[in-house]
C-alpha cells in the first residue's frame, strides 16, 4: 500500500475480504504455504456469498449446513459465533489491510436458524481508536429479515509494537 491513497487500498482490500470468505479451501491452501493453515473456515463458512464488499461493510449469505446445526437440526450457536468471528476479521481487513484478533466478543441470539434456512450477515466496522477496531454483525433469515443475532466484537492489530530500550513494550 505504499504510496496508495487510503481510498484506492481500501477498494483493492474488499475483493480480497470477498475471496477469502467464499472460497476457504483456496485460502486454506494458501495458508498451509505460509505455514499458519486453518481448515475450521471451511466448516463455518461453508458456501458463503457475498452480495456486497466494500471498505469497512461486508453482506453475505448462506444456506445453514447440517455440519454446523445441533442435535435439534438449529444452526449451533457457537459455530455462528465463529462465522460472525470470521466475518468480523474480514470486514476490518477491508478498512485498511491489516490482520486483526479477537479480544472481545459479545453475541446477542434472538431465534434460532434452521438446517437448509438461507441468513445473511451484514458485517460493518463499528468505531476505530488507535489499533482497536470495533465491527458488528447482524445474522437475519434472509426471507423474512427476523432478527437471528448480533454479535459485536473488539479486534486489535497483530503488528508488534515497537520495542523501547530493546525490551518488548508489550504486557502480554
Amino acid at each position: 500500500m505504499d504510496g496508495e491513497s487510503p481510498a484506492a487500498a481500501a477498494l483493492r482490500l474488499a475483493p480480497v475480504a470477498r475471496r477469502w470468505l467464499e472460497n476457504p479451501r483456496e485460502s486454506l491452501a494458501r495458508s498451509r504455504e505460509e505455514g499458519c493453515g486453518d481448515a475450521f473456515n471451511m466448516v463455518v463458512m461453508p458456501g458463503f456469498r457475498v452480495s456486497l464488499a466494500e471498505p469497512g461493510r461486508l453482506v453475505c449469505s448462506f444456506r445453514v449446513p447440517a455440519t454446523v446445526a445441533d442435535a435439534d437440526g438449529r444452526w449451533h450457536a457457537g459455530a455462528m459465533a465463529a462465522a460472525v468471528d470470521n466475518l468480523c476479521a474480514a470486514v476490518a481487513y477491508t478498512a485498511d489491510g491489516v490482520h486483526r484478533f479477537t479480544i472481545n466478543q459479545a453475541m446477542s441470539f434472538f431465534s434460532p436458524a434452521e438446517h437448509g434456512e438461507e441468513v445473511e450477515m451484514d458485517g460493518r466496522v463499528a468505531h476505530r481508536k488507535g489499533k482497536l477496531t470495533a465491527a458488528v454483525v447482524e445474522v437475519r433469515r434472509k426471507a423474512s429479515g427476523e432478527l437471528v443475532a448480533i454479535g459485536r466484537q473488539w479486534m486489535t492489530s497483530t503488528r508488534a509494537r515497537p520495542e523501547k530500550n530493546g525490551e518488548s513494550r508489550s504486557k502480554l
